[in-house]
């Protein structure tokens, strides 16, 4: 055993040994369908110069979704519901009464001059003020002049004159709570101007200056929502005209830590465009019942087992070992989503498993790659041809990553909601899955491989006999490229009858109802799902509600849907009788879609740039080309079905998108490897031969995941359906487009193209002297002594 296998053996135990720890004594956080959590629902309210309508209730609604991200709440669900009406739903919330404070504050943050102590004390508002009446001593949030002067109460009581509006929050770009312990001040927040804002923050401390010390015309009142948070006193030292010229200033006022983080969230969300009212709190249970849950665990176990038995079944004893690293993945990954905090709902967690499947496919490209070496040269050691296998399937296993890795960050970075999510934990999943493969299961291999038994039965291990599927296919040796235009034009003629579907059919995304209903006989959840599921409302989400009454959620009904799902609650429930209905408006909202289609656009870009630089333009245009066909595909293989697009099908198809590179990425780091190696031969021989090497790892990955998407799909019920029928043909298409639509793309693209084939030797670690060639094709395990 060589110290390198010694030290990946020991930085496998350890990070096993602290992920174990993390899984058994954290406790994960639960979204709603399986925990439960708050149902908030607010009420958008008219002002004197705003109406609540279905536009400003959208655009409420967004700055609502960056308060809560910004108060740690993961995979929160905000839906419009009506014209004028949010619904909000948190999972995991330990705090719901704060929170509920917190997304209700309009948030109007306005800068005055202090004209000095009021001839009379302000009216106080009741507790019972009109809801309606603007909140804001300014017309517009975003404006920063007022006609009418305040008079309200300073931070001890005094009533003060204050000016018109000369600043308001919407010039803050940055807002952060800060601990002051050296000057005593405590609890702060901290404000950075924008670059106008700066000027006029410079004119108003400058006109305040002008007044002697401890007048109170030398304040500047700070206020929001019409309450002065702090109204300091411009410092002596600022002359006058001249003004703070930092363009940043602190807001003190005996803060607590956690009043002031709320502030600092407060402010550089931003201001709601119409002020909001609380009109129903409620504490909810999971949208998903035991059972549903309990047979979409079942269903991802059989899955996860029939991957590994495969994979066994196809490496033997290489695949087993590969098997137990798949394991050790899982449980890494899961350490890391526990500790960092991420919300696990039922579709993450199926994606989880399904990244375990995914996972193999940096073991198989190692494992085929030794295969090819033991058949290249069949007296060279097993432990050589394993170390051969690693070093060549380094670069495709790199670059593969690395594409993904730059979507999961700028899906984080520019993302919002589900979106961010998903980046965050596809980062995870990628250097959890590489770790598992080029750690765990290298040093496990290694170990198994330095044993006579296993290095002189070939049988046993795995990697000793080249694969049927790659005999077959060397066989055969079919003409795929020939004329690739011919597989052009069958992409093509998929990808119009995908956007006749879009067109035709439209996209449902995922407009529905929520009624609640009162029944005279109390009705367990778990028994009114099943009475539901069985009159054919299978994809309705049932919860708790008040005081014994139920809450459905499902698509849109018309009154006689309507009248047949009261008829089978009734059933059970006696007498039942609607409460109320609301049309909830699309999870996946405007601006959360555009959001997603930006950082898309971008990772897309990105990914482009990288590709071009590791291979070639022509490569990068097919990937991306390919990328965007699976793409058209599933949204119009979805259209054509019906099937809404929400947020579980954006998780799907970001997985699909990944994958798809994946693939192309592969294939084509094979065909760089061959066409510098043989710079004379056709590309599309090339081309042909590079397929037929990598297609027993194309299958071996996909039957890898599709053993679990089928799993999931007949076994895990409704509540996955879409979710595994959007990635069984994601899979399936992205198997497609890497092979019969990027390679018959960048084929044609070369035609067209004046770069030369890649230069053979050109990888690092290559030199242009023939001694230094000759180590670099040295065995790795040969010294060069020779008797």
């Amino acid at each position: 055993m060589t110290r390198a296998t010694v030290v990946r053996a020991v930085l496998a135990v350890a990070v096993l040994l602290v992920s174990v720890y993390i899984s058994l004594t954290m406790s994960p956080r639960l979204g709603l369908d399986l925990q439960g959590g708050t149902r908030i629902v607010l009420q958008a309210r008219d002002t004197a110069t705003v109406e609540a309508d279905r536009e400003t209730t959208d655009r409420t609604l967004e700055v609502l979704r960056q308060r809560i991200d910004s108060l740690g709440v993961s995979e929160p669900t905000l839906t419009r519901s009506g014209e004028d009406r949010i619904i909000v739903e948190l999972p995991d919330v330990q705090d719901p009464r704060q929170a509920a404070e917190v997304i209700g504050r309009t948030a109007q943050l306005t800068f005055h001059a202090v004209e000095g102590p009021a001839a009379e004390e302000p009216e106080e508002k009741p507790s019972g003020s009109d809801p309606t009446a603007d909140p804001s001593p300014t017309a517009d949030p975003g404006s920063t002049t007022d006609p009418d002067g305040l008079t309200l109460s300073d931070e001890q009581g005094r009533a003060l004159a204050l000016g018109p509006a000369r600043l308001s929050g919407a010039g803050v770009e940055d807002a952060t709570a800060g601990f002051d312990a050296q000057g005593g001040a405590g609890w702060s927040v901290s404000l950075e101007f924008r670059k106008d804002a700066g000027q006029d923050w410079k004119r108003l401390t400058g006109e305040a200056a002008c007044h002697p010390a401890g007048d109170d015309r030398r304040r500047v009142a700070i206020v929001l929502d019409e309450k002065v948070i702090s109204s300091p006193q411009v410092d002596p030292s600022v002359g006058c005209k001249v003004g703070l010229p930092s363009g940043a200033t602190q807001i003190t006022g005996s803060f607590s830590a956690d009043e002031a983080r709320d502030l600092a969230l407060l402010i550089k969300g931003g201001a709601l465009p119409v002020p909001v009212e609380i009109v129903e709190q409620r504490t909810v249970g999971p949208t998903l019942g035991a059972a549903a849950i309990d047979a979409s665990a079942r269903a991802a176990l059989i899955g996860a087992a029939a991957t590994a038995l495969f994979i066994t079944i196809v490496y033997r004893l290489f695949g087993a070992l590969a098997a137990v690293a798949l394991g050790a993945y899982g449980v890494i990954s899961y350490a890391a989503l526990v500790a960092l905090g991420v919300t696990l709902t039922l579709p993450g967690l199926a994606g989880f498993v399904l990244a375990i499947g995914m996972a193999v496919d940096a073991n198989v490209l190692v494992f085929e790659r030794a295969r090819e070496e033991c058949a290249e040269r069949p007296k060279r050691t097993l432990r050589s041809a394993l170390t051969t296998g690693f070093t060549k399937a380094w670069s495709a296993v790199a670059d593969s990553n690395a594409t993904t890795l730059i979507a999961a960050g700028l899906l984080f970075f520019l993302g919002s909601g589900p979106v961010k999510g998903f980046g965050v934990t596809l980062a995870i999943g990628v250097i959890a899955s590489m770790f598992s493969a080029l750690v765990i299961a290298r040093a496990l291999t290694e170990i198994a491989a330095s044993t006579r038994f296993v290095s002189d039965y070939r049988n046993v291990n795995g990697i000793g006999r080249p694969g049927a599927v790659r005999t077959w296919l060397v066989r055969k040796d079919p003409q795929l490229f020939r004329k690739p235009v011919r597989w052009l034009v069958v992409s093509v003629a998929l990808v119009a009858v995908a956007v006749a579907g879009i067109v035709v059919r439209g996209v449902d995304l995922g407009v529905e109802m929520l009624v609640e209903y009162s029944t005279s006989r109390p009705v367990d959840v778990e028994t009114a799902r099943d009475t539901l599921a069985a009159a054919g409302f299978g994809d309705a989400e049932v919860t708790t509600a008040g005081d014994g009454d139920l809450s459905v959620r499902t698509g849109k009904l018309d009154n006689d849907g309507e009248h047949a799902l009261r008829t089978a609650l009734a059933e059970e429930g006696g007498e039942t009788t609607k409460v109320r209905d609301e049309l909830i408006g699309p999870s996946l909202g405007d601006e959360l879609r555009r959001n997603a289609l930006i950082a898309l656009g971008v990772a897309v870009a990105v990914q482009l740039a990288y590709l071009a630089v590791r291979f070639r333009w022509t490569f990068a245009v097919a990937s991306i080309g390919g990328m965007v066909h699976d793409v058209i595909l599933v949204v119009g293989a979805f259209a054509w079905l019906g099937r809404p697009v929400d947020g579980i099908f954006l998780a799907a198809l970001l997985t699909v998108i990944g994958y798809s590179v994946n693939d192309s990425v592969v294939v084509f780091d094979r065909v760089r490897e061959l066409w510098g190696a043989n710079r004379r031969t056709p590309l599309d021989t090339i081309a042909r031969r590079a397929v037929l090497q990598t297609v027993p790892r194309t299958v071996n990955t996909g039957m890898g995941a599709l053993f679990i998407l089928a799993a999931l799909a007949v076994l895990g019920g409704d509540s996955l359906a879409d979710f595994a029928l959007a990635l069984l043909i994601g899979i399936i298409v992205g198997t497609w487009s890497s092979v019969f639509t990027a390679v018959p793309g960048a084929i044609l693209l070369e035609r067209n193209a004046k770069t030369p084939p890649p230069t053979p030797g050109k990888r690092k670690g290559k030199s242009s002297s023939g001694g230094r060639q000759a180590a670099s094709r040295r065995d790795p395990l040969d010294n060069g002594a020779r008797v």
